[in-house]
This record gives C-alpha cells, sequence and structure tokens, in this order.
C-alpha cells in the first residue's frame, strides 16, 4: 500500500545541481554507431532524439528534492563508473591508433540500466510517496515519456503527428500492455508475410551469373539526353565504390565520325582511383561523357527533362555476394562464408521492360484498392526538389521495381488484415503485431528508394533520411529486398530484436536480484497515457494535476517533421492505418497546426521568415500555457533545446514568458559531439540545453523594470557560470548557447523590461529588422531575450580572449582580430552560419559588411567562409603589413610569407613593420596560434580536413615563425600541449 502524499520540495535536484559533464560523456556513448543504438531509436526513423540517459536525468532531477545523494542519482540513471576518463581513453586510442585490451568503460551503457523495485520505492519515498505524473507535450521519438515509464511515474505522451504517436504506441505502450506476448505474435504475422511476399516479388530480380552468388544491391545511375549531341548521359557525382581503390569506368559508345544511331555509355570497373571516371554532375549541371561534346549542361535543362519525364535509370554496377564453402579438418562441410563481390552490368540483368509492364498491369487495381500512394507530393514545401527533379506524386520516389516491391507488400498486408477480420483473429495483440510488421516495411522504403546512396567507405546503403531532406541523389542504390538463403528478411528481423530489448527495458522494477531471481511486481500504479493531438489543447488532463513537464519542443526551423514524415505517412496509412484507423484519418500529416518556422506557410509575403518565427513564437507560447494549466503549483517544467540561432532561443523564450513562466535554472548537456578536438568541415552545435521553469509567482511584481539595472545582473549571471561549464567539457559554439541559460534566469526574473535610455533606430536596411517586416512602428525602448542573449555573448567573448591571450603584459585585440579569433574558438571551423557570424562582429564591436566580408572572410549563401593567408593575397584582401588596420592582417603576412617563401623572410618583414616586440602583435599571434587548427607536423596525425586544411598550413608556419623568434615572448600554444597529454 502505497503511503500518503506529502508535500514535495519547493527545490528540486535539476535548479541546484546536474552532472553535465557525465550525462555529455555517457549520452555521446550512446550515440555511438559503434555499439547498436536503443532500441526506440531503431525501431523507427525519428528526426530528433536526445539520448535516453539525458532523458532520464532530466526527469528524475525534475522530480527529486535538492538533498538528494549525488552518487544515488548516478546510480539510478545508470552511471555506474567514470564515462568522462573512458571517454579520454577512447581519444587517446584514436589519436594513436591502439586497439582496446577489453572495454573501454567498466559499466554497461546507462540507458541498459533499469532501476530495480527496491530502488523504485525508494525514488516514490522521496518525490513524496504516491507515483508522480510527467508530461510531454511534444513527445517525438518518445525518449521522455519512455524514460518516465522506467523509472515508475505516470506519463503523458502528446505529439501532433500520426507518424510520431505510432512510433510512440509501439515504443511504449505496446510493450507495457502485453509484453512477452508479442513476440510469438509477430513472428507468426512475419512468416505469412514473408512466404506471400517471396513468391510475388521471386522474379523480379535477375538470376545471378555465377554459381552460388546472390545480388545484394544493384547501383544505378539517373540519366537525361544530352542537349548538344543527344548521347545518353549517366549522373553520378563520383564513381567510387569502395575504400580499397575500386572504381567505375565509363565508356562511351557510338560517337564520332563513325558513329550510327543511339549514342550511350557502358561501364567497367577499375581497381585504381586514377583510372576512375570524372563525375558526370556537380552543383547540379552536368557534363557530357563524350569526347567529340564534353558541354556542360545547365542544371536547368537536367531539371525541364525530369519535370518532362525524360529523365531515366541506368545500371552500372552490381553487388553480390559468393557464397565460399570451407571444410573442416574433418574433410566435412563447415558453415560457409560469404564474400562481397562487384561486376559491371550485364545485358542479362536489364529486365527493364519486364517490369515496366507490370507495374503498368498491377497500378489499376492497386489503386482501385488504394494499395499504393496516389497523393501528390505537396507544392507550398519548404523542399521543392523531388518536384524540382519530376517526382510530383510521393511514389515517383521509387523506382519501378522497388514500386512493385512495396506495392506487393501493402497489398499482402492488407490481404492478412482482412482475412483475419473475416475469421475473428485480429485479438489487440495481432493488431500491435501488425503495426511492428508495418514498420520494418517503412525500414526497407527507407532504404529502398530512389532517394539513397551508396556509402563506398563503409560499403553500404545510406538511407533516405541519412539527412533530414529530400535532398536528390543523381546515383541511388538499390537494396534486394529477397535473398533466397540468407534466412531472414533483415528488417522484419530487426524490428524483433527491437520488441524483444524494448518488452525488457520497460519491464520496469518487476525484478530483483534475490533467491533464484524471483519475481516480485512493483505497484501498478503508474500508467502510459498517449494522445495525439495539438498539445495546445490537452483536454483529457485535469487543471493543476501534473508534476512536472518535460519536454524536446521542435526547434524552430530546424526541421519540418510533417513535410519529412508523409514519406511514411502515405504508405502506413495503408497498413499500420488497417487496424489503427483513428491516427489516419486526413490525407497527409497536419502542416498548419504544427509548432515550427514554417517559411512554406508565408511563400509569396512580404519578410517569411520573420512571419514564420512569430508564428512558432505563438504556437510555443499556446503549447507552455496548456502546460502551465495542468501543472501543480509547485510544479517543474525542463524544457530541452538547442538552436545555434538566436532568433530561435528568442521566439522560445519569449514564449515561455509570455505563458507565464521563470527560468530558474539552465544547463547545458552536450549530447552529440565525437572527439572534442575533431575539427569539422562546418561548425555545429552538439549542446543541448536544459532550461529549468516554473510558473511565474502570483506575487511577482508586474511593475516594469529598466534594462539598464538588469543588465549587469544578466553579466554577472554568465561570468559565474561560464567557468563551471567549460570545465564540464563544453567548448566552441556550445559555450555560447551555454551561457544562454544563466541570462535567460536572470531575464526571466525581472521581466517585464523596458529601457531607460531609447535604443537608436537601427541605420542598417540591407538586413531588414523583424519591426519593419511586420510593417510595425519601431519602438526604442523595447527590450527583447535576444538583449539577454547579445549580453551573455559579450561576456563570453571577454572570457575567452583573456584565456586566449595570457603573455606577460596582454594587449587588448582590435575588433577585426578579436572576431577571426573567436570565430575559430567557437566554431572550429572555416564555415559557419552567417547570422551567428554576424551576431559576434556585434559583440566585438566590428562592422561585418564594412570590415570583414571581402576583406577577411566571404559570404556563401546563408554562410560566412573565413579565408587563410593564401587566399586572402590571392584575393587582395590583405591590410597593411605593419597591423595598423588589423593586427590579423600582419599575422596573415608573415603566415602567407613563411608558407611561400622563407621563415627568415616572415621575420624580416616583421621587423620592417617595427613589430617583433610589439604587444598587440604578441598577443594577436597567441590568440590565432590557440585557435587555427595545428599542423600534422606538431601533433602526428591530420586534425584539419577540407576547407580547414589551409589553415592549418597558417598555424605551421607560425608555430614555426614562433620558435625561431618568439619562444621568448610567446607562450607555447596549450592546445598543443592538450593533444600531447592525449597521446599520453
Amino acid at each position: 500500500m502505497m503511503k500518503e502524499e506529502k508535500p514535495m520540495s519547493d527545490v528540486r535536484l535539476i535548479e541546484r545541481w546536474l552532472p553535465i559533464a557525465q550525462i555529455g560523456a555517457e549520452g555521446v556513448r550512446e550515440r555511438t554507431p559503434m555499439t547498436p543504438f536503443p532500441a526506440p531509436n531503431r525501431l523507427h526513423v525519428w528526426w530528433a532524439r536526445r539520448p535516453l540517459v539525458a532523458a532520464r536525468a532530466a526527469v528524475l532531477a525534475s522530480l527529486l528534492p535538492e538533498n538528494t545523494n549525488h552518487d544515488e542519482f548516478l546510480r539510478l540513471i545508470g552511471i555506474h563508473g567514470d564515462p568522462i576518463a573512458s571517454r579520454r581513453r577512447i581519444d587517446r586510442a584514436k589519436r594513436s591508433g591502439d586497439r582496446f585490451e577489453g572495454e573501454a568503460y567498466s559499466y554497461k551503457r546507462a540507458f541498459t540500466y533499469s532501476p530495480t523495485a527496491s530502488e523504485l520505492e525508494s525514488i516514490l519515498k522521496n518525490v513524496g510517496g504516491k507515483v508522480p505524473s510527467v508530461l510531454d507535450p511534444t513527445a517525438g521519438g518518445g525518449s521522455i515519456p519512455f524514460e518516465s515509464l522506467r523509472l515508475g511515474f505516470s506519463s503523458y505522451a502528446n505529439d501532433l503527428n500520426p507518424v510520431a504517436a505510432t512510433i510512440l504506441s509501439a515504443t511504449i505502450d505496446m510493450p507495457v500492455k502485453h509484453g512477452d506476448k508479442l513476440l510469438p505474435e509477430y513472428k507468426a504475422v512475419t512468416e505469412e508475410f514473408i512466404r506471400r511476399r517471396e513468391a510475388s516479388i521471386r522474379s523480379l530480380y535477375p538470376e545471378e551469373p555465377t554459381k552460388d552468388s546472390l545480388p545484394t544491391n544493384y547501383l544505378w545511375a539517373r540519366t537525361i539526353t544530352c542537349p548538344y549531341c543527344a548521347g545518353k548521359i549517366p549522373l553520378s557525382p563520383n564513381w567510387k565504390l569502395n575504400a580499397a581503390g575500386l572504381g567505375v569506368r565509363v565508356v562511351p559508345q557510338n560517337y564520332g565520325e563513325n558513329a550510327d544511331g543511339e549514342r550511350y555509355c557502358t561501364f567497367q570497373l577499375v581497381d585504381r582511383p586514377e583510372d576512375h571516371s570524372e563525375g558526370t554532375v556537380s552543383d547540379g549541371d552536368a557534363t557530357c561523357p563524350y569526347p567529340d561534346c564534353a558541354r556542360v549542361i545547365d542544371g536547368q535543362e537536367v531539371k525541364q527533362q525530369a519535370q518532362h519525364g525524360e529523365m531515366g535509370d541506368q545500371l552500372f554496377a552490381v553487388i553480390y555476394k559468393r557464397k565460399i564453402e570451407k571444410r573442416l579438418k574433418s574433410g566435412k562441410l563447415g558453415k560457409p562464408k560469404w564474400e562481397r563481390g562487384y561486376r559491371a552490368p550485364l545485358p542479362s540483368d536489364d529486365n527493364a521492360s519486364q517490369l515496366s509492364d507490370l507495374l503498368a498491369e498491377q497500378i489499376p487495381e492497386w489503386e482501385a484498392f488504394d494499395s499504393i500512394p496516389n497523393e501528390e507530393y505537396p507544392s507550398n514545401t519548404n523542399d521543392d526538389r523531388p518536384r524540382q527533379y519530376g517526382m510530383p506524386l510521393w511514389r515517383d520516389m521509387f523506382s519501378p521495381r522497388q514500386l512493385l516491391c512495396h506495392g506487393y507488400a501493402s497489398t499482402i498486408f492488407r490481404e492478412m488484415v482482412e482475412e483475419d477480420l473475416a475469421n475473428d483473429r485480429l485479438s489487440d495483440v495481432r493488431r500491435c503485431a501488425y503495426v511492428y510488421l508495418s514498420f520494418a516495411l517503412d525500414k526497407l522504403r527507407d532504404y529502398n528508394s530512389r532517394m539513397t546512396r551508396w556509402i563506398p567507405n563503409r560499403e553500404a546503403t545510406a538511407n533516405t533520411f541519412d539527412r533530414h531532406d529530400f535532398a536528390f541523389k543523381f546515383s541511388y542504390a538499390e537494396m534486394v529486398m529477397m535473398v533466397e538463403g540468407a534466412e531472414y528478411d533483415w528488417t522484419i528481423d530487426q524490428v524483433e530484436k527491437c520488441i524483444e530489448e524494448l518488452i525488457a527495458l520497460t519491464r520496469v522494477g518487476d525484478y530483483s536480484e534475490g533467491p533464484l531471481f524471483q519475481e516480485t511486481r512493483r505497484s501498478k500504479e503508474s500508467e502510459f497515457t498517449l494522445s495525439a493531438k495539438s498539445g495546445t489543447s490537452l483536454d483529457h488532463i485535469e487543471d493543476g494535476s501534473i508534476d512536472a513537464v518535460v519536454m524536446d519542443p521542435p526547434y524552430g526551423a530546424n526541421v519540418m517533421y510533417a513535410e519529412l514524415s508523409d514519406f511514411f505517412y502515405v504508405w502506413l496509412k495503408r497498413t499500420a492505418g488497417l487496424v489503427a484507423p483513428e491516427l489516419f484519418t486526413r490525407r497527409l500529416t497536419d502542416k498548419q497546426a504544427e509548432a515550427v518556422a514554417n517559411k512554406a506557410h508565408f511563400k509569396g509575403q512580404k519578410g517569411a521568415d520573420a512571419l514564420a518565427n512569430r508564428d512558432y513564437q505563438e504556437k510555443m507560447a499556446a503549447i507552455f500555457a496548456e502546460c502551465r494549466r495542468v501543472l501543480k503549483p509547485n510544479g517543474i517544467m525542463t524544457v530541452m533545446f538547442t538552436h545555434k540561432d538566436t532568433s530561435a532561443w528568442d521566439a522560445l523564450t519569449t514564449g515561455l514568458i509570455e505563458a507565464g513562466f521563470i527560468i530558474t535554472a539552465s544547463w547545458p548537456v552536450n549530447t552529440e559531439a565525437e572527439g572534442s578536438l575533431h575539427i569539422k568541415d562546418k561548425a555545429a552545435a552538439n549542446s543541448t540545453i536544459f532550461l529549468v521553469c516554473r510558473p511565474r509567482p502570483a506575487e511577482q511584481s508586474d511593475e516594469t523594470t529598466y534594462w539598464e539595472d538588469v543588465e549587469p545582473l544578466v553579466a554577472q549571471a554568465v561570468r559565474t557560470r561560464v567557468e563551471e561549464f567549460q570545465k564540464a567539457g563544453i567548448g566552441g559554439v556550445d559555450l555560447y548557447l551555454a551561457s544562454f541559460g544563466p541570462a535567460l534566469e536572470e531575464f526571466s526574473r525581472h521581466w517585464p523590461l523596458k529601457r531607460g535610455t531609447p535604443r537608436p533606430e537601427p541605420l542598417a536596411k540591407k538586413r531588414r529588422k523583424q519591426a519593419e517586416l511586420f510593417e510595425e512602428e519601431f519602438d526604442p525602448y523595447a527590450v527583447t531575450p535576444e538583449d539577454a542573449l547579445d549580453a551573455a555573448r559579450r561576456e563570453v567573448k571577454t572570457w575567452r580572449l583573456n584565456q586566449l591571450t595570457h603573455t606577460k603584459g596582454r594587449a587588448d585585440l582590435d575588433p577585426t582580430t578579436s572576431w577571426f579569433v573567436l570565430a575559430w574558438d567557437a566554431f572550429k571551423a572555416p564555415v559557419f552560419s552567417y547570422d551567428e557570424g554576424l551576431r559576434l562582429a556585434r559583440a566585438v564591436g566590428a562592422d561585418l559588411e564594412g570590415q570583414l566580408i571581402g576583406r577577411l572572410c566571404e559570404k556563401k549563401g546563408s554562410d560566412i567562409k573565413l579565408w587563410d593567408s593564401a587566399t586572402r593575397a590571392a584575393k587582395s584582401g590583405l591590410g597593411p603589413a605593419d597591423g595598423s588596420r588589423a593586427m590579423i592582417d600582419a599575422i596573415h603576412h608573415a603566415a602567407h610569407r613563411g608558407r611561400t617563401r622563407t621563415l627568415e623572410g616572415a621575420l624580416d618583414l616583421l621587423k620592417d613593420a617595427g613589430l617583433e616586440n610589439d604587444p598587440q602583435f604578441l598577443a594577436a599571434l597567441e590568440a590565432v596560434l590557440e585557435v587555427l587548427p595545428p599542423s600534422r607536423g606538431f601533433v602526428g596525425f591530420d586534425v584539419a580536413t577540407g576547407d580547414a586544411k589551409s589553415a592549418a598550413d597558417d598555424f605551421d608556419a607560425l608555430e614555426k615563425l614562433r620558435r625561431l623568434a618568439f619562444s621568448d615572448k610567446v607562450d607555447e600554444p596549450q592546445q598543443l600541449s592538450l593533444f600531447a597529454e592525449e597521446a599520453v
């Protein structure tokens, strides 16, 4: 019997402490591809999932009181060792090329640990004695409600999107309700399905010409006709097949003086990269491979041919597996080994005519029974590439054979369900089995569309959604959906493993480690409630009934979930929709009610981006207001958020404040990063920020406070926390993001705010302000969360510059040099968002357009690309060598002289400019050496790749120059010491 409820502490653990370094390290471990991802991640594609360990930590810390034992908390979330030390060991091994002798970690991955029955009882005692309720109003893939349920709490999961709701049901509800009954039912359904499907599709695949061989993949190039020579052009950005050098040579046929008839290409497999043909498409433009033409075909011509149905497919390689018989010492045959092989296509591989005739015969029947999608790809969308490349229907994303296979599968699925209904066999557990089967079919579609690609270095197929968009693939990989003799259908087998793991993971507290592992059932007071509706109207939840809201909301314009999920929705409503019709009532998913910054809704209107941001802000404010309604008076709301774009933070925070919340704590948790010392080709945010919120106290005054009084408090809040964050492993752009939390905490406490001194009206019209776009009158006294974020960025700027320039007699850096140094320090890459570069320029007092673009960097689309010394010299971007315009000019003059001539020549240049003892030059040299990627010559391996490689060449010249002439004035870069420590 449960004890009577006692009031919960007004201060929760998450408001005082969170082990962010340990959670971050374990979260990265959980997402490492070298070990299987958790079952919820593998069950079905969803486009944003937080690590389970981070979700559990957020839920548990939002409910436990502040005096909870820290070691016990780590144990409850599954961290039973030191993940930070283990991570360092992994990074050292990567750099030295060593292999581990045993496991890197001393304990199993945290998400695999389920609290025991006694631990669950202890949790309940510490949270007041009654099973608490946790709500996630935008549950998506379900990490938060999944972990809430595993902690023994009553969980409410909601998502507007029917694909997400179906995933939530299969991830949480079905394993909890039916447990071990699911697997035998799933096996029975799938065995019958496979038997029927293989009989249908067996004839679609030609037999391999070699005995004991089976095809596994077909590699296709999309084709167009050259408008200049009428030759058929196979389109592929490259012709690489594997990492060993195997590739394809394109062999044009029937061209030149003696040509008579159709011009076409054949293919040969070659073993050396230098023998590969050049790619025939780049940036959307095609290049004719016929030597007597070799013209470039504009990308618009390529799209026009596609839109007129003139784009085709040509097979350029077949991948197969050959069975190798092995004899044991006894002479008996052992288990056969399968070896991968590649070959060029043969005439016998071409059954396109048969497939086309069969598809034309089947489509009328399938359309009559609604077995395949007939929905159009939306015309009003953020990603119009499918239509641009001739795919106006969702089913056009599949080749004829792929569509035949998917169509047969859908038909068989429907026939089996109808037979079960007719024979009264469609029990609840069998309905669940069919939902899981629909997921297996979705996985096949994800890996079997024209939107996949071949990954040579892994010799594997990348799925349709290896990116969060519909990027067109000029060459694609087709997987064979039936491999006779392989003994199982791989997607069905994968889903079966997921079901097995989900049953085990959701069997919460059922067993304790007693004598003979006796079963000890826990109380069943906890419940799981799933809804599929707008998060703004959770009318099934009573006022003031929820103990904690923990949510990972949509991130502005980061992912258009509804647009992407239609790829699956149009098939799921013809499979899963037969057994769960209540979730599939719309033609396509709901785009209008979705809380994202979708500028497609405002296409053609002035200021579409700003209108989309406002729409997102208003929808999030409405969701937050509903969360406040259902929260208990002393309830906590923890919001997980990560986004580099300040406008998204501004919209989210404004929504929080408008809904009546204040932020009481914030924590950055690194959930994405690989090795912290790796330089990526493009900047990325790796941290998720936990914003801990409470309803604004009724006694808090609504009297307006002045921003001039609050801004110093915001700055102090950031200064107090930034060192703590850095020690926890938060660096680069994430350090700026982490500072947003404490800045917004202080900001929200003092809301409403206004300026005592009016802000000058912006003069720049090149980048229009949001107020102008809405045609609102400029308010010089207005204050927004972005003001707090700007203050936070300035504090982090000062903090980092102080760390990067630590020489004796340190001098301040000029704005241009400061911007260059901080850009490399923050983004750790030469390419990053223009908007973030603009905000960084404001923080250091530099004019991005007037002082930086065209001199130190260039604008490329929505990004900025930093230049190295050689690029600046080539583009005449270098200023005076004496640093009179900016000291980075002197640094780059010296680097370029050292790279192209001699170090002595570089030193002479500096002496002539009178800089060898200049404090500003020495400080700039020190800072630049701390942030540029080090060269191979100093660390023993290539840190920088791609666009960053030339910056490493600058480092090489400058560090050699420092050692030659400035070692007594400028210390060795600290980053070299870090690399040395990693190698120990």
